[in-house]
């Protein structure tokens, strides 16, 4: 398979850069059988069964994004420059990853100061990433972080605008916990209390899981052949007693639906064996066609971006031709796209392995 499978023509006022209030309000694409139907997020419980479960991704997103000054003496006396920081992911030692910018103009031992007294050295460069070293740990580096740091919006809405106070909560599920992500597990965007309430009542469970979603879900594919392609590796968890109610409710007939391709990448990876099992550790799951699917039935998920890897995953759950015509159609019926976008909910037929 080539990586052009997988390309369509997106117009770029479909892109959403601010999402829909309510959070149900949002457009619903359901694809089922042969079937398209259009309806909002609101409607959802009209396609659950009692007895099925929702896999929510409960990681919670941090302010990731700093902007700082680096100071350095020169002819014209001391000169500061502006550095923009967005941390990755934390890394052993009390070390963060962080893309920096401009990375070529700092050297190892510098500092880099922020606002609040909050300051990083930068350790060492690993794989075009910065090693930082902070100032502060702990509590007190959580509460300068969510004082001066920023929600890390994907690259297609930074570009069109800056993030901004309504980010804090739009770029965060209802049901976000465990903090780690920098990136949002979007489909869980388009859930309140009020929605959850409503689909507990029809009998349909939930599980959590965690996976802390890094910047490399927005890297884009560059090998023409699929399968050369190399996953940025995630941390995640699948507990217990998570394991065990997706197991009962496969057993018992129901089905197991992930909100988001993030929590679908987990559980699957929890389920390489053959069955669902605990896991905690770092996964880089490449799902494209081909896949066998060992513990999800359907799934729900926002529209992604071409030639991207999460293309190649609903093109593995629902088919190739399936996921073109599903495109198509949100793209003819004016659906909006990406992180702050509209959802659709895909049910595949009984064969989900190609």
């Amino acid at each position: 398979m080539k990586l052009s499978d997988f390309d369509f023509d997106l117009p770029e006022e479909l892109i959403a850069t601010r999402p829909v209030t309510p959070r149900p309000g949002a457009r619903l694409l359901v694809a089922e059988g042969d079937a398209i139907r259009d309806a909002h997020v609101r409607d959802l419980p009209d396609w659950l069964r009692p007895g099925d479960r929702l896999v929510l991704n409960d990681t919670r997103v941090i302010p990731a994004r700093l902007t700082g000054r680096r100071w350095r003496d020169g002819d014209a006396g001391r000169v500061a420059a502006q550095i923009a920081v967005t941390l990755l992911e934390p890394r052993p030692g009390g070390l963060w990853a962080a893309l920096v910018k401009p990375l070529r103009r700092l050297r190892a031992g510098e500092e880099i100061e922020f606002p609040r007294g909050l300051s990083a050295r930068l350790e060492g460069v690993s794989e075009g990433q910065a090693l930082l070293s902070f100032n502060l740990a702990g509590d007190a580096f959580d509460a300068a972080l969510a004082e001066v740091g920023a929600m890390p919006l994907p690259p297609y809405i930074a570009a069109r605008r800056a993030p901004d106070a309504r980010d804090r909560e739009d770029y965060q599920s209802v049901f976000a916990r465990h903090r780690g992500a920098v990136a949002a597990p979007t489909a869980s965007l388009h859930f309140d209390d009020d929605l959850l309430a409503q689909i507990r009542a029809l009998g349909v469970d939930f599980t959590h899981v965690t996976l802390h979603v890094g910047a490399g879900t927005f890297l884009p594919v560059k090998s023409d052949d699929i399968e050369d392609h190399h996953m940025h590796a995630e941390w995640g968890r699948v507990s217990e007693a998570a394991a065990r109610e997706i197991a009962a409710t496969r057993a018992a007939g129901g089905r197991v639906i992930p909100v988001g391709t993030t929590a679908l990448r987990l559980i699957e990876t929890a389920a390489q064996g053959g069955e669902i099992a605990p896991f905690e550790g770092r996964t880089d799951i490449f799902i494209y066609p081909g896949f066998r699917f060992r513990a999800s039935d359907a799934l729900m998920t926002n529209f992604h971006l071409p030639r991207s890897t999460l293309m190649m995953l609903v093109s593995a759950l629902m088919g190739r031709e399936r996921i073109r015509a599903i495109y198509a159609h949100a793209i003819a019926q004016r659906y909006r796209f990406f992180s702050y976008g509209d959802a659709s909910l895909l049910i595949p037929p009984g064969d989900r392995g190609g």
